[in-house]
């Protein structure tokens, strides 16, 4: 099995090549695109989930419902909902993207950091949820209240959810995730 290719960027967030992932995420991470989701259930619950302990960044941390990288040459929602099935056997529909040029840089307390420009997308649940035990070791549906108030307490969540969950709200959730706001 060959090692997943991230797309690398430059500053101003224009492709400039590909790199292997492993080889990506250290103490001087390149800028590379990404992707975050916020994965809702049809009565508006946002799925958080815990990052599996092996995960090389951010190990054991609550985050938004999965994360990925597109391959190079690959359609950024393809992306969404093949680490939806990958990460979460999940299938995705109503893939809305909310926040088209969320960009972050964070650096976890091993020194590994993560530089990215990091579109982030919603969307509804479409059938069970039988997450990978490789990518996470918990889930919890929740209201998006509760989600708002563990941001902004900066509760043990991911530094780029406590980022995004203000800016989502400003930015304004697709319509069938309001059931919970």
């Amino acid at each position: 099995m060959s090692d997943e290719l991230v797309v690398l960027l430059d500053h101003d967030g224009n492709r400039v090549g590909s790199a292997a992932k492993s080889s990506v995420h250290h103490r001087d991470t390149p800028l590379h695109l990404a992707f975050s989701c916020y994965l809702f259930d049809d009565s508006g619950r946002v799925l958080l989930t815990r990052r599996a302990l092996g995960k090389k960044t951010w190990p054991g941390v609550w985050t938004n419902s999965f994360c990925g990288h597109p391959a190079p040459g690959e359609a950024m929602v393809d992306a969404v909902h093949r680490r939806a099935r990958q990460e979460l056997g999940a299938a995705v529909r109503d893939v809305v993207c909310v926040l088209p040029d969320f960009r972050y840089r964070a650096e976890a307390a091993d020194g590994t950091v993560e530089n990215e420009v990091c579109p982030v997308f919603c969307a509804l649940v479409d059938g069970p949820v039988a997450p990978s035990p490789d990518e996470v070791m918990d889930l919890v549906w929740a209201q998006w209240a509760e989600v708002r108030t563990a941001a902004a307490l900066g509760w043990a969540i991911s530094p780029w959810a406590q980022s995004q969950v203000p800016l989502l709200e400003a930015a304004g959730l697709p319509e069938w995730s309001r059931a919970s706001v």
